[in-house]
């Protein structure tokens, strides 16, 4: 069976909002986009590449296909993500798209928790869940989601679209790694472990 894994940048106070530019997502009137640069390095760079080399797929919700999609065809080919992110299989789920151009793209059709259990159960390797808030939300209420690996920058934005927002279903994690960057990021990676346990000093 292939595995659900969210990948994403998170600020100290758990906001994935925006992390890439002011103008990436402003929903709701977000104002701190692009937070993550001025606080990361090559380190948190070389982890995240590795995390792709385990897997062979991308699920992406709208506005994340959007932005990629808008960038990657034409980033510069000198840059060896380039080739990798364009080469990988997506996924997209979307109710608003009837047609995704990016090579390598599939559009999910029908519902998006019966399509994403179709899509572990089928053949291959892992899948990553790549921004797309709102989706990692949905896969999480519907137990969907195996690992999780994130970075976790040392800035506070105050407001914004958290991963783990009001809401989230309580769930255990078993750490499998976690490492500090030379900037002071925390590098984790989490697999759910079912329910949490509850006891009193």
């Amino acid at each position: 069976m292939r595995e659900i894994i969210v990948c994403t940048f998170l600020t100290l106070d758990g906001v994935m909002q925006a992390p890439g530019g002011p103008d990436e997502d402003p929903e709701s009137g977000f104002e701190q986009g692009g937070w993550q640069k001025p606080v990361s390095d090559d380190e948190v760079g070389a982890a995240t590449a590795d995390w792709y080399e385990g897997s062979d797929a991308m699920l992406l919700g709208r506005k994340t296909y959007d932005i990629f999609a808008s960038y990657w065809p034409t980033a510069d080919p000198a840059n060896p993500f380039t080739a990798r992110m364009n080469g990988m299989r997506k996924y997209v789920a979307s109710r608003t798209l009837t047609s995704v151009e990016w090579q390598n793209s599939t559009l999910l059709e029908g519902d998006i928790v019966d399509a994403v259990r179709r899509l572990k159960d089928s053949d291959g390797g892992d899948i990553q869940v790549v921004g797309s808030g709102d989706l990692a939300q949905t896969l999480m209420r519907h137990g969907l989601v195996d690992e999780y690996r994130l970075t976790i920058h040392p800035v506070i934005v105050g407001s914004g679209k958290r991963l783990f927002a009001d809401g989230a279903i309580p769930t255990a994690l078993e750490p499998v790694s976690a490492s500090t960057t030379k900037s002071g990021t925390i590098v984790a990676v989490y697999r759910t472990n079912g329910a949490p346990g509850h006891d009193s000093y």
